[in-house]
């Protein structure tokens, strides 16, 4: 495989994402029992009914994503991603070194909220971020290719179903309180996993009014090094000539746009619009 400045980047983020899981997991979610479904929820609850010393939780969840991923293998063949593998590998790896290193025999806080808080936090962080650039920590998302494969069950749904059982198991396995943190981490998860991958993508989309385009075209192009779309228009009160130029920025880009219209083109008019999906050259690819 090239080594490219992309792959680089690509790499790195892989490593960040499994990193932020697998330090939620292990420094939050497993102390304090909160099974907020998926694997790590899973071994939560295995962890407490299986009464072997050599069976601890972090050795529970990674026998169950290593066991996944040998199903990935066998299953999906090579639709079975390399970034999928990695993860998987760097995540499990990961929890049993800090299970080695920092053995955790109490939650690092008295404050349970807080505890879920970070316990959410930072898988659904790293989780966006994996997701982001087409990657996970497999688990359960292997389990839903091999369904989207080989069934025509609504994946989504079954999966749902199934953290949901998982959460609201522990219910009855830790009690009332512990089950319903659980299931008040399983809400917020998806939410926040969303919300993070939304706040990455997002752009700016400007649409300016202008009578002078080309200082501004100029600027996008040379300064900035962005595109842009201009038409003329007709003033629907004055009926004078009009420019209308569209172009899509990153936030820092965006900025520096409309510093420079203020001061070069101050009767300009600018409609900045947040897109967190924006196809084509320099952005998303379709």
């Amino acid at each position: 495989m090239k080594l490219t400045k992309q792959s680089m980047i690509e790499f790195l983020l892989m490593s960040l994402g499994a990193a932020l899981v697998s330090m939620g997991v292990y420094f939050f979610k497993f102390p304090n029992h909160f099974s907020t479904g998926g694997v790590s929820g899973l071994s939560v609850l295995l962890g407490h009914l299986i009464p072997a010393s050599f069976l601890s939780t972090s050795t529970i969840n990674s026998i169950i994503t290593i066991l996944y991923l040998i199903l990935g293998f066998l299953m999906l063949d090579k639709s079975f991603g390399f970034k999928t593998v990695y993860c998987s590998l760097f995540y499990t790896v990961l929890i049993q070194i800090f299970s080695w290193l920092l053995p955790m025999a109490r939650p690092l806080t008295d404050q349970k909220l807080l505890e879920l808080l970070f316990g959410v936090g930072l898988p659904a962080m790293g989780s966006a971020i994996l997701f982001n650039i087409g990657a996970s920590t497999g688990g359960s998302d292997i389990l839903a290719l091999i369904l989207k494969k080989y069934s025509g069950l609504d994946v989504g749904r079954a999966l749902l179903l199934c953290d949901v059982f998982i959460a609201g198991s522990s219910l009855f396995v830790f009690g009332i309180e512990t089950g319903l943190f659980s299931l008040l981490g399983l809400a917020i998860h998806s939410t926040l996993i969303d919300g993070v991958i939304e706040s990455l993508n997002r752009r700016k989309s400007f649409t300016v009014v202008t009578h002078t385009p080309d200082p501004i075209c100029h600027y996008i192009n040379e300064a900035l090094g962005r595109g842009a779309t201009v038409w003329k228009a007709q003033g629907a009160y004055t009926h004078q000539e009009q420019y209308v130029i569209l172009t899509a920025l990153s936030r820092h880009q965006a900025v520096l746009l409309r510093n420079f219209l203020r001061q070069n083109d101050p009767h300009a008019f600018m409609l900045i619009t947040n897109s967190s999906e924006i196809f084509g050259k320099g952005f998303l690819r379709a």
